[in-house]
């Protein structure tokens, strides 16, 4: 039995809030929602009962003494919530120890002691065996009592990314203000640039010209023969009504659109493609894809599941079959960029930006054999509007995949489209319950499910990330037209903390010869294939002016 003690407060209302919501949110991710409306009516009954039973657990109105006769941690069930509010009588030291003594498992601090006091505890826990400190990483103020389940377990606290704004962006006639979670210094800048360029050319115009999510699960038979009696059985149209009535039985916003197969020996992979609501939908088609394979099961048993997922879905990795076939939303923006806008706001011209685009955009990344990277940096606001809208960062390599297009029109403006064929975004699920996330979903009038249009939402956050690319990638490439990259990034992404710490004592061993009457430091590398330029040194406010060939 464990020598730490607790004290519970039965005095504060307060104490069954976190235990109510979370017992909630838990019971909401099993309810079958009919199109009747019957859930309604259990929803509203099985919440009455989880109320009544949280107040008799948390002892609310009851007559006991301010403070129960100390009773050790071991005696506390799992299914017991003690109050965040009760952190001050806990021994937190005597805890710590008790998780290393194995007497409390880390994940169930949760359960014992509340959310708000989980992470305290784990934070000492973690310092402790550790040595380090966790001071600079914040972890007051936040609600963790929808994050654990949902979000991440074992949390020590949260992570604040530095967010910027840009805009005004013209996007469909509709202006808007556009958030980036960024620590990349003359991004924002960047972008804003060219939203001006967009906005004062008359906008962009985007549409989504695809949706659909997709999970292939890989099955396997002892032969070939096997194999393909379930290929041409499933790529019947017969049959296809059968397993889309099984599919979208699991959920009255998952709409089953095709199936495709790809043997592979006695291996087959079934792709099954899916629009999902205003949900980016991995969940929701698993699971429907899950009811769908032991329906399949049934008539041929002698199929072996092997994973729901056989990686032709294809989740998280840059692929061909995604950039042609798409995944999630694929979305196409364009623009005219007036030429006297191109000289006087990017500061070059137009055939400079289409010489460009054709030497790195297409050549440039042809010759790498780069799957979707035929753009300038599609990635940065992807991962910037990702991180703030509460998506999953993991999924910025694939939604990412991006070709710029960029022609002169007869009138002499700069024509520039975005075609984005894998954005996988939703407005509903995952970190899109934050706080934070949704305000910022909030900000572009796209948070949480639209119920007279169901996708409507997610959809006009994916117009919203290829438009905001596009405004990217025009400032970028701009920037590499008349140099200025270097220049913006030594200005805006270079702290002095960091230019502080490079003495000269740092710098002028690497092979730099400092000429001190110029001013100027010639850079050399023994064996380099980089061309020398000069690197020019303002003293004064320590910022530097460097030019490189082939950056």
């Amino acid at each position: 039995m464990s020598a730490c003690c607790v004290a519970r407060n039965i005095s504060n209302f307060d104490k069954w809030q976190d235990n109510l919501k979370s017992s909630i949110l838990r019971y909401l991710e099993t309810v079958d929602l009919d199109d009747e409306g019957k859930w309604k009516t259990i929803v509203v009954d099985d919440v009455v009962k989880l109320f009544a039973n949280t107040l008799n657990l948390c002892d609310v109105g009851g007559s006991l003494p301010l403070f129960e006769e100390k009773e050790s941690i071991d005696s506390i069930t799992d299914n017991e919530i003690v109050s965040d509010n009760i952190i001050d009588n806990i021994n937190i030291d005597c805890v710590v120890n008790d998780i290393k003594s194995g007497k409390i498992k880390s994940r169930e601090l949760e359960s014992k002691f509340g959310h708000s006091s989980a992470v305290s505890i784990r934070r000492r826990y973690i310092e402790n065996v550790t040595n380090k400190s966790l001071n600079n990483l914040p972890y007051a103020d936040y609600d963790y009592s929808i994050v654990n389940g949902a979000c991440c377990e074992n949390v020590i606290g949260f992570m604040p990314i530095p967010t910027g704004i840009v805009g005004p962006l013209l996007v469909n006639d509709k202006i808007m203000y556009v958030p980036l979670s960024t620590t990349e210094g003359a991004l924002i800048a960047s972008t804003n640039r060219g939203c001006r360029a967009v906005t004062e050319s008359g906008g962009i115009k985007s549409f989504v010209v695809k949706d659909g999510m997709t999970r292939a699960p890989v099955v396997k038979f002892s032969s070939i023969t096997e194999a393909y009696k379930l290929k041409t059985w499933i790529e019947d149209q017969n049959n296809f009504r059968y397993l889309k009535r099984v599919f979208e039985s699991t959920s009255r916003f998952a709409i089953l659109n095709k199936i495709t197969c790809d043997m592979e020996g006695f291996y087959v992979y079934i792709r099954f493609e899916a629009s999902t609501g205003d949900a980016m939908g991995m969940n929701m088609v698993s699971k429907a894809v899950h009811t769908a394979m032991e329906y399949i099961q049934k008539l041929f048993p002698k199929m072996i599941l092997q994973s729901l997922s056989g990686n032709q879905c294809v989740d998280k990795k840059a692929s061909a079959i995604n950039w042609i076939n798409g995944r999630g939303k694929s979305v196409v923006a364009e623009a005219v960029i007036k030429s006297d806008i191109v000289k006087n706001v990017l500061k070059t011209n137009v055939d400079s930006m289409v010489e460009l685009s054709k030497s790195k955009l297409l050549i440039g990344t042809s010759t790498t054999m780069t799957i979707g990277g035929w753009n300038a940096h599609a990635a940065n606001i992807v991962a910037g509007l990702f991180l703030a809208t509460g998506q999953d960062p993991a999924q910025v390599v694939s939604s990412s995949m991006c070709l710029t297009q960029m022609e002169k029109t007869p009138s002499g403006d700069l024509y520039i489209s975005c075609t984005m064929k894998c954005i996988e975004v939703g407005t509903v699920g995952g970190g899109t319950i934050l706080s934070p996330q949704k305000s910022c979903l909030n900000l572009l009038n796209c948070e949480g499910s639209n119920t007279q249009e169901p996708s409507s939402n997610a959809k006009k956050l994916a117009v919203i990330i290829c438009s905001t690319v596009l405004a990217g990638e025009l400032s970028l490439m701009a920037a590499q037209c008349s140099d200025d990259l270097v220049r913006s990034h030594l200005r805006l992404n270079r702290s002095n903390l960091a230019l502080s710490s490079m003495s000269s004592l740092d710098i002028l061993p690497q092979n730099m010869k400092n000429s001190e009457s110029k001013g100027n430091i010639n850079v050399s590398s023994e064996g380099s294939s980089i061309s020398s330029e000069v690197v020019h040194l303002d003293k004064s406010t320590k910022q530097f002016d460097l030019k490189c060939s082939n950056m």
